[in-house]
């Protein structure tokens, strides 16, 4: 796959994980926000790529692919306003840095620094923290080139403003974000290893408050967790020492990498060193591939009250999946008011599931995983792969009728539609 941080003018074939094969015959990278317009209102199929870190058809399209990883870059930080806009195209990994090197810091971070800001917004891509939202969470106000290259900007506050956060591409593409800021921090990261389940799902709100950002990583296998990654806040009063047994789990003796037998060379610092928030929040170090795509993923959400029942729910169906699983991973996330978000409304739990690269294998498992959490209203990652129906999409999401208004209105020629989009969100008229 070409590196889409290059700025490279040919195709891309391939998303990240391998499983898609885009069908756009060229991605175009404008260096500039007019040559964006001009290709947006020669365009009547056009889609926004980012990283390419989707598992599924979202960003696909038969005809034009644009990047706005060739626009110029800018990151410009308003101090009073605790603020930062930042060019779309940038990935979490390249701003970070200067963020923290102006003494301010972005509230979460996902597990990976590679992914672009817009692609992450726009497919409400997540970190972990009981009193976290996941990243669009952040946006305070963006700018997009619509149909016909129009520029719109939105702001919060704007009657639209909740619907284009995370809307899948369907409404433009974003050149620009703001961001809120917060103060720049440290953590410190600890691994525990061998989490009794009695002691999760006996108290499993008080596991998952202990640190700022807490992930139980598990094999579902039926006996311990295997890993919990606990990534703790450094407070006034310096860098604390870890327990040597924490729940009844024991503090790795070296550094781990989530998945067993894999080296750790790739994982961001553990073992209590301190160090700035965004060399410790992610999971993976910004200088290394943590992969090679060899993998499929799906994530579900479910509201946090619920997360001890879904767990026993997944836990006795476990056999059916886990011969497919390298790793799963649960997460908490805190509500936000975004219409597609997964946690729109109530604070979640995220199960993620990493899948072997078994496309066929995996799909019917996914509807078994389906049925299993239906009771609990579970959302999918929009960004991974999943086989709910848009009926049931629909009731999930209590904004979807108004968000297919909005692609109507925003976008009335399906400029930016796609079989995805045509898929989960019909057009009746």
């Amino acid at each position: 796959m070409t590196d889409h941080s290059a700025h490279a003018p040919s195709a891309r074939q391939t998303n990240w994980a391998g499983n898609i094969t885009f069908g756009a015959k060229r991605v175009h990278t404008p260096s500039s926000v007019a040559e964006l317009q001009d290709l947006v209102s020669a365009g009547t199929a056009v889609r926004a790529l980012g990283t390419g870190h989707s598992f599924n058809t979202v960003a696909d399209t038969p005809g034009v692919l644009i990047s706005v990883a060739g626009l110029p870059r800018s990151i410009e930080v308003d101090r009073e306003a605790r603020t930062a806009t930042v060019s779309a195209g940038l990935r979490f990994g390249e701003l970070t840095g200067p963020l923290h090197r102006s003494g301010f810091a972005l509230h979460n971070l996902g597990s990976l620094p590679h992914i672009s800001v817009a692609g992450a917004c726009a497919t409400g891509t997540h970190g972990s923290g009981v009193g976290n939202r996941s990243l669009p969470g952040a946006v305070r106000a963006l700018e997009l080139v619509t149909a016909g290259g129009r520029i719109v900007s939105l702001e919060r506050g704007d009657p639209d403003f909740a619907g284009t956060v995370v809307s899948l591409g369907a409404l433009g593409v974003v050149t620009r974000l703001t961001l809120d800021l917060v103060p720049a921090f440290e953590i410190q990261q600890w691994v525990y290893e061998g989490l009794p389940q009695e002691q999760l799902l006996g108290r499993f709100d008080e596991v998952m408050s202990e640190a700022y950002s807490v992930s139980l990583f598990t094999g579902w296998h039926g006996g311990p967790v295997d890993q919990v990654w606990l990534k703790q806040r450094v407070s006034g009063d310096g860098p604390r020492t870890a327990p040597h047994e924490w729940h009844g789990a024991k503090l790795a003796r070296g550094p781990r990498h989530p998945v067993p037998g894999v080296a750790a060379e790739h994982c961001t610092q553990q073992q209590g060193v301190p160090g700035p928030w965004h060399a410790r929040l992610p999971h993976f170090r910004l200088e290394f591939t943590p992969s090679n795509g060899e993998e499929l993923q799906s994530e579900y959400f479910v509201a946090r009250h619920d997360a001890v029942a879904a767990y026993e729910a997944l836990d006795r169906i476990r056999q059916q999946f886990s011969p497919l699983l390298q790793i799963g991973e649960i997460r908490t996330v805190a509500a936000d008011d975004l219409w597609l978000s997964p946690a729109q409304g109530r604070d979640s739990v995220a199960f993620h599931f990493t899948w072997v690269p078994d496309t066929a294998a995996v799909t019917p498992v996914l509807s078994v995983i389906e049925d299993a959490l239906a009771p609990f209203g579970a959302r999918p990652h929009w960004g991974k792969v999943f086989n709910t129906e848009p009926s049931r999409l629909r009731e999930l999401y209590g904004h979807h009728a108004d968000f297919e208004r909005l692609t109507e209105r925003f976008d009335p020629s399906g400029t930016f539609r796609n079989d995805f989009l045509a898929h989960h969100f019909p057009r009746t008229g």
